[in-house]
């Protein structure tokens, strides 16, 4: 059976099973099985980076100053097989992590799970770099190279091509669910964020009742307005004009687009935290409390401290994966694209990734959403504080505890970030609004390349026109609709492409430590 064949198979049993048990089912890969409490996802991804990271001797230590001095340029040879530059393949990659997930998903982490759940984002990063360094790495020797010259890589190819034949069938479950999660995950919930943002600003211009922002139904099924669909129109027309001029256009295009938003939100959120000093020191106890000493007295949740812990646990390392797609395997697809003879130069470029994601930029969000106390207004607060269980329900039904809204997502972000530049001007909030912009846009960007090889990958390079039409009609659907089930059925693939991922490391582990040895005990100064 050809991967074609394979490939419809696969999509018509996720079919099957969407219609027979619904979303519901999918949205279990993070809760099922539990051992001791513990969700199986969460143990797979600490216990394989925390195995990868002992069994290769802590490359996200030891070998982070190469991973710099290789993006700078050093190393770089245009005659080299590949085709974006190191730097161009971190900034592609670092455009599909840096985005949502650093603003909104932050935010969600800390309404559900507190402060704590940033230290286990800290967690997920600092154990997932090794896994970036494993799966970009081997991305990088199992490549092949396509009929028009272009890189093609990723775990499905680490697979297939290293793990051998008899497991191409979790190749092809990897590649149908990173087509899945392209479209819900890196599309779909990115351009409705931004539609979101720019139709809460909208509001504020217009009102409510304004011909652009009142809400019409659409066959009882969602809502929308005009001021979404023309936000549809024109973000689906910004992505479609970037994704159809291929890797290399994308990789132009991020090569600026990362590095200015990146400067930008850096910026802001110093400017904050350099007003709000004297709250940092307070913020940082509140974030070790949630983790090792939580309240044991929460409101609506029956398990007490325990309870606590494992939600905030969940929400920390579920968001960290969402951000910075350690051992998630997508980033892996970018980074085979780099021009070099060494693997493993551009796997100590990957190990970047989760640094400048998770433990800068979604550790400033965090900071900034704790020092203002803008994470007073999150479900999580309310859970703690509330004396009743009949004060915390109505409080979760109407959206409101003590006089403060409940707030979620990037308006959370908004709130926080318009408090904290208040000193300064009134229009902090507008820099979230810039950086969702800026940040979705890019991550859908360079997310329809994820899909692209991996479309490719199952149904050949004449299925990649059609895929790319059916991602940019996903981008003017999702700044429409509202998509809870979306982003749960994106969660989900999420989920399920990390499994192959992780078992394709662990099987190859040995492959990638010989490998690393036989490069750093070469003079890397003086190879090209």
């Amino acid at each position: 059976m050809d991967r074609k064949q394979s490939g419809l198979i696969f999509f018509s049993i996720i079919a099957f099973f969407l219609y027979a048990f619904g979303v519901e089912l999918f949205e279990n890969v993070w809760s099922f099985p539990e051992i001791r409490k513990i969700p199986l996802m969460v143990i797979a991804l600490v216990g394989t980076g925390i195995y990868a990271t002992v069994r290769l001797g802590f490359p996200q230590i030891k070998y982070l100053k190469h991973g710099i001095n290789v993006t700078s340029g050093k190393y770089d040879n245009p005659k080299d097989k590949g085709d974006l530059s190191h730097f161009q393949a971190l900034t592609t990659a670092l455009s599909a992590t840096v985005g949502v997930g650093n603003i909104a998903g932050v935010a969600t982490a800390i309404y559900y799970g507190g402060p704590g759940a940033l230290f286990w984002m800290w967690i997920t990063a600092f154990f997932g770099t090794t896994l970036k360094y494993a799966e970009c790495t081997l991305s990088v020797k199992y490549r092949e190279m396509n009929s028009q010259g272009y890189t093609a890589g990723g775990p499905m190819y680490t697979i297939e091509n290293g793990m051998g034949k008899k497991w191409s069938w979790m190749a092809i479950a990897f590649a149908g669910f990173a087509i899945i999660c392209s479209f819900a995950t890196g599309n779909a919930i990115q351009s409705f964020t931004v539609s979101d943002q720019i139709y809460s600003e909208s509001i504020q211009i217009f009102g409510s009742d304004h011909f652009l922002t009142i809400k019409r139904s659409f066959l009882d099924l969602f809502e929308f307005s005009f001021q979404q669909v023309i936000n549809g129109i024109i973000l689906s027309s910004v992505v479609g004009l970037v994704i159809i001029g291929g890797i290399k256009r994308i990789g132009r295009v991020t090569g600026y687009l990362a590095p200015i938003m990146a400067v930008i939100y850096f910026i802001s959120s110093v400017l904050i935290l350099t007003y709000h000093y004297d709250e940092i020191f307070g913020a940082f106890s509140l974030i070790f409390n949630g983790v090792f000493n939580p309240t044991a007295t929460v409101v609506g949740a029956g398990g007490g401290a325990l309870l606590t812990m494992i939600n905030t646990m969940l929400m920390g390392v579920k968001r960290g994966l969402y951000s910075n797609e350690a051992g998630q395997g997508s980033a892996a697809i970018a980074h085979s694209t780099a021009k070099t003879k060494y693997p493993v130069r551009e796997g100590a470029v990957a190990m970047l990734g989760p640094y400048i994601d998770t433990i800068i930029i979604c550790t400033l969000t965090g900071l900034v959403i704790i020092c203002t106390g803008a994470w007073k207004h999150t479900e999580y607060y309310a859970s703690i504080t509330a004396s009743t269980l009949d004060e915390y329900n109505n409080a979760i039904s109407v959206g409101s505890f003590r006089g403060l809204d409940l707030i979620n997502g990037s308006l959370l972000t908004s709130f926080a970030f318009k408090n904290g530049l208040q000193w300064l001007f009134n229009y902090g909030d507008k820099i979230i609004t810039l950086s969702v912009l800026l940040f979705a846009t890019s991550t859908a960007i360079s997310w329809s390349f994820y899909g692209d090889r991996s479309t490719e990958y199952l149904f050949g390079e004449k299925a990649i026109f059609w895929y790319r039409v059916v991602y940019i009609i996903f981008v003017f659907i999702g700044a429409n609709a509202g998509i809870e089930a979306v982003w749960a059925f994106g969660d989900a693939a999420l989920g399920f492409m990390t499994f192959p991922n992780l078992i394709s490391i662990i099987f190859l582990t040995g492959t990638l430590k010989r490998m690393t040895k036989k490069y750093f005990n070469k003079d890397y100064e003086s190879i090209s």
